[in-house]
């Protein structure tokens, strides 16, 4: 236990990429399993506000190339499992396209298309890299998760690929989150603003049959990850900075499948002397077999949280880190190093013991969230296993 959370304690700021002459806020960040590109590095994939891509050499931070195309916000990014010189982004213009990142620009290598009224607000591909979801806004009276073949062929058609299908069924507001299981390619769960977040095996025929539980979080759903050592159990975070920790190896038995229920972190959590405006994100630290949630204030200062069955534990804060907001990041087990960005328009990289030799200066952009917190209040009932 000292050492892990020593790991964190010692974390200090080893590289801080430089201001680009148009600072955007910075939403969401992937990082390539093995070396790629054009210089065999490395890289990490950050979206923009700007409704770009950058993408960074991991070790040096240093500005690689930069690819444009969408025509709406983008909702993520994804490198692919198989092939690190693929990258995938959704939007919501509707598309989802795959880039190489060989050959930075505007033209992605395929589009992938929703129906015309799709507004993607999330998506992820599946650890096989032959399927991706993309979760849509409510247009109307349709919700929808899309599905398809994310296998990079030419299509003869202008429109590309065709969709394999949709759950129409599931939901019934803004789908937030998307997320493949690390290593079980058929499992994906989904979470939205209606506060459910869905199980599905979407190996079966319908979406009846794929649904294999329902969990409520009663309220919007921010964020959502995979835990535990068979990755079999499920953190979900609220935009009211709640958390929820369900155990799916529960499903068969009557045990209870909620290992911990927080509706506020922001008061509950003990802070030693300082303050948590926010959650970002979990992750589970597999070495430590423990689930790690980051949190943040409005100032830029970040929180590493021991979560555990009894609540949320404060371990360490990282100092001198951003000054604003900070919107994702990606912990790397390999190296053992953080990378962080925001609404600063900066993405450092945390490494332990680390000393920071750039001279950049900090990132001028110091304006609150722009984050909209949407409450809703739902159904106690926290969660249902499939009859």
């Amino acid at each position: 236990m000292e050492d892990f959370e020593g790991q964190f304690a010692t974390l200090s700021i080893a590289k801080r990429s430089e201001q680009t002459k148009d600072p955007t806020y910075l939403l969401d960040i992937d990082c390539s399993k093995t070396a790629a590109g054009a210089g065999n590095q490395q890289l990490v994939a950050v979206s923009c506000s700007n409704r770009s891509i950058h993408v960074y050499n991991k070790q040096t931070l240093g500005l690689v190339g930069q690819y444009s195309g969408h025509s709406g916000p983008i909702c993520g990014v994804r490198f692919a499992q198989m092939s690190d010189n693929l990258l995938f982004s959704a939007s919501g213009d509707g598309t989802v396209r795959c880039w190489d990142v060989r050959t930075p620009g505007i033209d992605a290598v395929q589009v992938f298309r929703g129906y015309p009224s799709n507004v993607f607000s999330s998506f992820d591909v599946n650890c096989s890299d032959l399927v991706i979801c993309a979760g849509t806004e409510k247009v109307h009276e349709d919700t929808l998760m899309v599905f398809w073949d994310a296998r990079v062929v030419k299509s003869n058609s202008t429109a590309g690929p065709q969709p394999l299908g949709v759950y129409s069924e599931s939901h019934n507001d803004d789908i937030t989150q998307v997320r493949f299981h690390p290593s079980k390619s058929d499992m994906v769960v989904s979470g939205s603003t209606d506060g459910l977040v869905n199980v599905f095996d979407i190996g079966t025929d319908t979406e009846d049959d794929a649904l294999l539980a329902t969990c409520n979080s009663d309220s919007s759903v921010s964020s959502i990850n995979w835990s535990g050592e068979q990755y079999d159990q499920i953190c979900c975070l609220t935009h009211d900075e709640g958390l929820f920790w369900w155990d799916l190896a529960q499903l068969e038995t009557e045990e209870p499948i909620t290992l911990l229920s927080v509706q506020d972190a922001r008061e509950t959590t003990e802070m030693q002397g300082g303050r948590l405006d926010y959650l970002i994100r979990g992750m589970y630290h597999e070495r430590a077999k423990k689930l790690v949630v980051v949190g943040g204030t409005n100032t830029g200062k970040l929180h590493l949280l021991d979560c555990r069955a009894e609540g949320l534990r404060h371990m360490c804060a990282l100092q001198d880190s951003h000054s604003a907001t900070v919107r994702c990041f990606h912990w790397h087990t390999g190296d053992d190093c953080l990378l962080t960005a925001g609404e600063d328009a900066q993405l450092l990289l945390w490494k332990p013991g680390a000393v920071e030799l750039s001279t950049a200066k900090k990132g001028l952009m110091k304006s609150a969230s722009s984050i909209q917190q949407k409450t809703r209040v739902h159904s106690k009932t926290m969660c249902k296993r499939k009859k």
